[in-house]
């Protein structure tokens, strides 16, 4: 009985759909998608454009991060970062969701088989018994013959495509976001630290001061001036603190945790007798590579390529809708078992099975088809505008970090000088007090102008750092 089932449906059904199949479904209409050609200026803007110009195609993003951000322990809040951040998360499954999304697009391609098995079965009365198993089945496979389904899956591949590459960009701005938080972090740490030496300092001097007015050799002028300094480093300390505090919730927020304290590894920078001294020194210039390989770099511009993908597809959609639509058609189906009456048996009914062809084409349907294609095409020259506008903007993040990593190396070295002769100035106004050459109020300034170059300095620093952040991102660096 299953070869005969086999035989009346299975066997003929399936060899005309996959024949018909096969011979119908060849043509795809709509354009094939084919690259933009997007000129590329031969040399980022900023400092030092000929020598870009000529430079090797290496470049500082070609750097995996952990390579860029030499601390320990930023590595490790990096890590955490990507393992337990939310917006991560969501990005990997709207990825998930998209690759199902192909599936189901896909689907279409394939004919669509049902089974319905039913069993009856009785006895109504002492002459009447019977017991039937009977199998049904259908078959529908929707020709694409004009690649309307084809094209749908061309789209759904490109919005997966895109949305792994927007799952890249999350992870190059998550990477870029914590260490530019943890930078800040520890330019805050140094801040505060300058502000608590500054109070020791100033207290000495306050010391010193009212000592020498018990002495008869300064004034109650000289003590209240003393005191300025130590307030203003006083008042500098509660802020610091708040800000701190509130770096270190955005940091593990970005970790994915509850506010909470942020181990620190390296500082940036220990005070010596002769000033401050950095741990690390920044190189003052980085490769950037060549300007076309901002284009292979960018997750962002990947995705905006895609979504043009995405939208070139959704033509062929649009203009495969105006063709008839081939369906084939095949069902059959057959029983078993028997039925007794009067002590004679009467054998079940035996298989059958149809197939069929059946096609339906648009005739009228109130301008739905003609507005479809316009709004399909409005949305690809959107997509390519979108897709030009994102690499401009790539080329002006490259140009801002450039133009901010070079401008801001330069204002650190220079106040780096400033701090060097303004702790000379230090010095020489207390040699000269102590001397009783000059007044008070030549070290006080001379002190208070020291205390806000050392935290303009720290500031500098950290903007350089916060610039060599972003030229990482601008570059498109770490996220492969």
């Amino acid at each position: 009985m299953r070869n005969r089932f086999q035989d009346r449906f299975g066997t003929r059904s399936a060899r005309f759909l996959l024949l018909s199949a096969a011979m119908l479904s060849g043509c795809t209409v709509g354009p094939n998608y084919h690259r933009p050609a997007v000129p590329t200026p031969p040399a980022f803007h900023g400092p030092d454009q000929s020598q870009q110009a000529a430079s090797q195609t290496a470049s500082f993003a070609d750097l995996p991060w952990w390579e860029v951000f030499h601390d320990p322990q930023l590595q490790d809040l990096i890590r955490t970062a990507l393992k337990q951040n939310y917006d991560l998360q969501l990005a990997v499954e709207r990825v998930t969701a998209a690759r199902a999304q192909v599936g189901i697009a896909r689907s279409n391609q394939f004919p669509q088989v049902s089974l319905d098995p039913t069993f009856s079965g009785g006895k109504t009365d002492e002459n009447i018994k019977s017991n039937i198993f009977s199998l049904a089945g259908d078959a529908v496979f929707q020709v694409d013959l004009f690649g309307r389904y084809r094209r749908e899956t061309e789209a759904a591949r490109a919005q997966l495509l895109g949305t792994q590459d927007a799952q890249q960009t999350v992870v190059l701005t998550l990477v870029s976001d914590v260490a530019s938080d943890y930078f800040l972090l520890r330019d805050l740490d140094l801040q505060l630290q300058i502000a608590e030496e500054t109070v020791r300092t100033q207290q000495d001097s306050v010391k010193l001061t009212e000592s020498r007015l018990q002495h008869g050799v300064a004034t109650t002028l000289d003590v209240l001036q003393a005191r300025q300094v130590l307030d203003a480093a006083n008042a500098q300390i509660p802020d610091l603190e708040r800000q701190i505090g509130q770096t270190e919730n955005a940091i593990n927020i970005l970790l994915g945790k509850y506010p909470d304290n942020v181990p620190r590894g390296e500082v940036l920078a220990i005070e010596t007798p002769d000033g401050w001294k950095w741990n690390e020194t920044l190189p003052p210039q980085l490769p950037t590579g060549l300007p076309s390989q901002l284009l292979e770099r960018r997750p962002d511009i990947h995705q905006a390529e895609e979504n043009l993908v995405a939208a070139n597809a959704n033509i062929g959609v649009a203009k495969a809708m105006f063709f008839p639509q081939i369906s084939l058609l095949g069902s059959g189906g057959a029983a078993f078992g028997h039925s007794q009456f009067a002590g004679s048996h009467i054998p079940a009914p035996p298989g059958i099975g149809t197939y069929a062809a059946a096609a339906s084409q648009p005739i009228f349907e109130g301008g739905y088809l003609r507005n479809n294609l316009r709004y399909a095409k409005s949305e690809e020259r959107q997509a390519l505008i979108g897709y030009e506008q994102t690499i401009q903007r790539a080329f002006g993040d490259v140009s801002d970090a450039l133009i901010g990593y070079d401008k801001n190396h330069a204002v650190r070295e220079r106040q780096e000088q400033s701090v060097k002769d303004l702790q000379e100035s230090v010095n020489v106004s207390l040699m000269r007090y102590r001397g009783g050459t000059s007044n008070y109020l030549d070290v006080l300034d001379s002190q208070r102008s020291l205390f806000n170059a050392e935290l303009t300095l720290a500031q500098a620093r950290n903007n350089e750092y916060q610039s060599l952040v972003q030229l990482y991102k601008a570059l498109g660096g770490g996220w492969k």
